[in-house]
C-alpha cells in the first residue's frame, strides 16, 4: 500500500526575520538545514521511490539535505506548480509591521482567508487551483502505480494540497498549521482511499 510524505521546508532566512516570503527566493538559515537533516532521520526508513519540489531553493536545499542524509538516490521532480503562494506586496515586509499599518485583522484575512488575495499576490484558492491539479495529473498516477512520494514544499501550497487530501473546508484550513521540517505521512489503500495521516514526530 503507498504512502505520501509531505514536508514544509526548514526554516528560511525570511522567516527567521518575520517576513512575508512568499514565492521570493530565500535559502535556509542554520536552523533550517538542521531541521532538514532532522526530517531525514525520520525518513530513514521508509522506502520513497520519488519526490516532488518546488522549484524555490529553500525547498530544493531542504531536499537536497534530506536525500543525504538517507543516502537515497531517487528521481526528483521540481515543479513551479508546488512553490508558495505569492503575497503580491506584502513580500519583503515585516509581518509584524505590516499588522500595525494595515490591521490585525486585515492582515489575518489577507493571510488565512480562503479566496482573498493579499494585493498583487494569491489567494490560497488561487493556490489549490494549481497545487491540486498537478498532484492529480503528475503524482497520484504514481501512488496508483505503488510507488511512494515524498511532496518537500511551502506552508500555503501544502495547506492547500491538505484541502483535497484530508478533505479541510476553507473554514477549517484557516485554522491548520504546518511546522516547518516535520514529516506529515498519508497511508493509502491501493485504490487511494486515506487509511491513516499523522506526522511522524508524533
Amino acid at each position: 500500500m503507498p504512502f505520501l510524505l509531505l514536508l514544509r521546508h526548514g526554516q528560511s532566512i525570511w522567516n527567521f526575520e518575520n517576513k512575508f516570503t512568499g514565492d521570493e527566493d530565500v535559502d535556509l538559515t542554520a536552523l533550517g538545514e538542521q531541521e532538514a537533516r532532522l526530517a531525514g532521520v525520520f525518513l530513514r526508513d521508509f522506502p520513497v521511490d520519488i519526490a516532488y519540489t518546488s522549484i524555490l531553493i529553500r525547498a530544493t536545499h531542504t531536499l537536497e539535505i534530506i536525500l543525504k542524509e538517507t543516502g537515497k538516490s531517487i528521481p526528483v521532480i521540481k515543479s513551479s506548480s508546488l512553490n508558495e503562494r505569492n503575497y503580491g506586496n506584502l513580500q519583503g515586509l515585516n509581518k509584524t509591521e505590516t499588522e500595525h499599518k494595515y490591521g490585525e485583522n486585515q492582515v489575518q484575512v489577507w493571510r488565512r482567508s480562503y479566496d482573498i488575495a493579499p494585493p498583487g499576490g494569491e489567494s490560497l484558492k488561487d493556490t489549490f487551483n494549481r497545487v491540486v491539479p498537478f498532484y492529480k495529473k503528475e503524482i497520484e498516477p504514481n501512488l496508483q502505480a505503488g510507488k511512494n512520494a515524498l511532496i518537500v514544499a511551502h506552508g500555503n501550497s501544502l495547506r492547500a494540497l491538505m484541502m483535497y487530501l484530508d478533505g479541510y473546508s476553507p473554514t477549517e484550513i484557516s485554522e491548520v498549521n504546518i511546522a516547518t521540517g516535520i514529516p506529515r505521512i498519508y497511508e493509502f489503500d491501493t485504490t487511494l482511499h486515506l487509511l491513516n495521516v499523522h506526522y511522524l514526530n508524533s
